[in-house]
């Protein structure tokens, strides 16, 4: 399993324990349900065929992650000593087995595995046995095909500020850019306990970039959550946010696909700003369109008596400010991007198509790069969790110049002393003798 493989299942990981491992306070038997109930779930974990998860792999995850002092990587999975060997059955019978179980689901595991037999749909050198089907089949969720149900669907509130933010974007009007109508985008962040929006602005994109950028704001304002619940979109199922989040100690929760009935806050607010914000804006350019929402969510909205909590989304929010948590000093540096490079012999590292020179220390290693789009030049290398500083541009000019002593250190020759001509013995003697005259 590659490195971007493993910080993916580490990011998993991570959702499943963050409410262990965050902070929450929550009494013994609080904790014994929410085991159960991520007991009772299916999960779809990253490669991998397994839906379910056991009391003592969570407890696991938490005794790794909190022993590391919360360092992300005590999550990467380790790689498996019966790497490359055969497994019990391969892709075509678990393909076979679920679509024979599909046509015919009143089969027993035993009568699906003498179907499969007579109809020859196991390839050569598999053989089934009950405990391997039934297995695979539980995994699937195919032992016991039921009829679909009504979904018990119920109210909830975050029961302190932060403790959960809903995320969304809107469709907004068309506004001029350089003479040209363009849509605006609305990308907002509501807190659920108080119904404060901690960032919301229009954008000209809702793609990944536009989103970061907001988010980092309503960090930087309001401080970190404990979870940030958001939909299904391109810019929410990032790997770039995915370890933001993480890194942050952030729970990343996704909503289940076509179902927004959870996000009903965020859902609610986007409502409230067509019906009684976008009806009287009567201005044509992306600043004046954020300057007047800006005004309107200061001065209207979060001063406003919420219907559902009987007080203003400012003031209950500011409340419970003492169990807030503040954004580090370095927020900034948790928005760069991470991609990883082995440093080459002569010690240049490709980035972006950029030539970098890396330390010596770090010849032959697998390395962290983090670094922005908008300054690709400033780039930090990391090994083992440990800084080694900025990377410096190859000057190819220079290293023509350098030299190595016998003890391979570097020495910079000048231009002179490179062009200069030494000529025969001859001439080398005399100089010599003339040096010391």
């Amino acid at each position: 399993m590659i490195e971007d493989e493993k910080m993916q299942v580490a990011v998993f990981r991570f959702g499943v324990i963050s409410d262990f491992v965050t902070g929450a306070q929550m009494s013994r038997a609080e904790k014994r349900r929410l085991m159960r109930d991520k007991c009772a779930r299916k999960w779809q974990i990253p490669f991998s065929e397994k839906t379910s998860l056991s009391i003592g792999t969570i407890n696991r995850w938490c005794r790794l992650y909190k022993d590391s002092n919360g360092d992300l990587k005590s999550l990467h999975p380790q790689d498996r000593c019966d790497q490359g060997k055969s497994r019990a059955m391969d892709e075509d019978t678990c393909l076979s087995l679920i679509e024979l179980k599909l046509e015919t689901p009143a089969l027993t595991v035993p009568q699906l595995i003498e179907q499969m037999n007579r109809q020859n749909r196991v390839n050569p050198g598999i053989v089934l046995n009950n405990s391997t089907v039934y297995r695979f089949l539980h995994q699937q969720n195919l032992i016991h095909l039921q009829i679909k149900r009504p979904v018990d669907r119920r109210k909830f509130e975050a029961e302190l500020p932060n403790d959960l933010w809903q995320s969304d974007v809107m469709h907004g009007p068309k506004v001029d850019v350089n003479g040209k109508m363009r849509k605006s985008y609305l990308i907002a962040v509501i807190d659920d306990h108080s119904r404060l929006i901690t960032h919301g602005q229009f954008y000209l994109s809702e793609a990944l970039r536009s989103y970061l950028q907001a988010f980092e704001n309503a960090l930087a304002k309001r401080g970190l959550p404990r979870k940030l619940y958001v939909d299904n979109g391109a810019a929410f199922r990032s790997r770039h946010l995915e370890y933001v989040c993480a890194s942050l100690a952030i729970a990343l929760i996704h909503s289940k696909p076509y179902k927004p009935q959870g996000r009903g806050k965020i859902e609610r607010f986007f409502r409230t700003v067509r019906g009684q914000f976008l009806t009287g804006f009567r201005g044509q350019t992306l600043y004046e369109l954020n300057e007047a929402f800006d005004g309107w969510l200061s001065n209207i909205y979060h001063q406003r008596k919420h219907s559902s909590t009987k007080q203003s989304p400012i003031e209950r929010f500011a409340a419970n400010l003492q169990c807030l948590r503040a954004a580090p000093d370095n927020l900034y540096d948790y928005f760069r991007k991470v991609a990883r490079r082995k440093v080459n012999k002569d010690r240049t590292i490709t980035l972006n198509g950029r030539l970098f020179e890396g330390p010596v220390a770090l010849i032959g290693k697998r390395v962290e790069l983090l670094y922005h789009d908008s300054d690709p030049q400033q780039v930090e290398v990391k090994y083992q969790n440990k800084s080694f500083g900025m990377l410096v541009a190859v000057n190819l000019n220079v290293n023509c110049r350098i030299k190595r002593d016998k003890n391979n250190n570097p020495q910079i020759h000048s231009n002179a002393q490179l062009t200069e001509y030494g000529g025969g013995k001859l001439w080398a003697s005399k100089r010599r003798d003339d040096d010391q005259q």
